[in-house]
């Protein structure tokens, strides 16, 4: 699995960090952490009159004092990263560039199945909300990105992990990731399906019809999820809980991570291509920016290379 983590040394970047350890990451792991100065790197042979000189090096020169300070940045990150994980490959990069529009770059070019960044700000109301680079980073991704945030509870707690359902390729793609996991013994996972209206999962997720009074039908489309997903955990010591609700899936996802104290929600980038990369849903968007714990939005394209189990999960 190949991850590429930015880091900048502020306390969102820390929480992504620590995140890492709640993530379900497997053990052969290939990271790359990445700073970026938000710099122009001036060309030392650009030419230029003698009264331009004075200031062009000045300027130069912050431009390699905030290299250099990336550089230190990326390395503390990586030794931390190296004690907590000895069985990963971690590799360091600092560059001079826009931080959001540097690691899309980089990941297109590296190709990693899972991006990490850190969530930047709140609300006046106790919101999350996405910084410039998270979001950008989100929106602009081929692959899956994980918006880490600080756990809401401790450490030593069990790990609970929430999957948001609705029968998309792209969240059957949430699902297989979070049953790929390598989770630890006791960790707790919620699938949630959301009834928006009157249409909810039916047999081989597909779509029909469910007045809003009939409840035996609702809790036939549990049922049937159940079935559908037991495959995917089945061995693997974890026994999720399936829920249905109904109502709006963006404020069912956010209501249950804030209830549950959850530590991730995993979620699909629904969406229909646009010069070739995924365009982000509504649901993605609305969970990523406003759920109090990380959130991992997960693009199917790179689905069979990333999980720790290997190819072969489908629902």
């Amino acid at each position: 699995m190949r991850i590429l983590i930015g880091y900048d040394g502020s306390e969102c970047s820390e929480a992504a960090l620590e995140d890492l350890q709640r993530a379900g990451l497997p053990t052969d792991v290939e990271a790359v952490v990445m700073t970026v100065a938000d710099v122009w790197l001036w060309p030392e042979d650009e030419t230029t009159s003698d009264s331009d000189v004075l200031g062009i090096e000045r300027a130069r020169e912050h431009a390699r004092r905030a290299l250099r300070e990336a550089r230190e940045l990326a390395a503390r990150a990586s030794e931390r990263l190296r004690s907590r994980f000895p069985e990963w490959k971690v590799a360091t990069e600092a560059v001079g560039d826009s931080p959001a529009w540097a690691l899309v770059k980089k990941a297109d070019e590296w190709e990693p199945d899972l991006i990490v960044v850190g969530s930047h700000g709140r609300t006046a109301i106790e919101r999350f909300v996405l910084g410039s680079v998270s979001q950008k980073v989100l929106y602009e991704a081929r692959c899956s990105v994980r918006i880490a945030r600080r756990a809401l509870r401790p450490a030593e707690d069990t790990l609970r992990i929430i999957v948001g359902v609705d029968g998309s390729p792209s969240s059957q793609a949430a699902l297989e990731m979070a049953a790929a996991r390598a989770w630890p013994e006791g960790t707790e996972i919620r699938v949630l399906s959301a009834i928006d209206g009157a249409l909810s999962l039916g047999e081989s997720f597909a779509l029909r019809w469910i007045a809003r009074d009939d409840e035996r039908a609702v809790e036939q489309a549990r049922a049937q999820l159940a079935a559908l997903i037991e495959p995917l955990f089945a061995g693997r010591g974890w026994s999720p809980t399936v829920i249905v609700r109904r109502g709006s899936a963006k404020r069912a996802l956010v209501e249950e991570a804030e209830k549950w104290q959850a530590d991730s929600v995993f979620v699909g980038a629904r969406g229909l291509r646009t010069r070739e990369r995924s365009s982000l849903g509504s649901v993605a968007s609305v969970v990523a920016s406003r759920a109090p714990c990380s959130v991992e939005v997960v693009r199917k394209e790179r689905i069979a290379s990333a999980g720790s189990t290997g190819a072969g999960l489908a629902l």
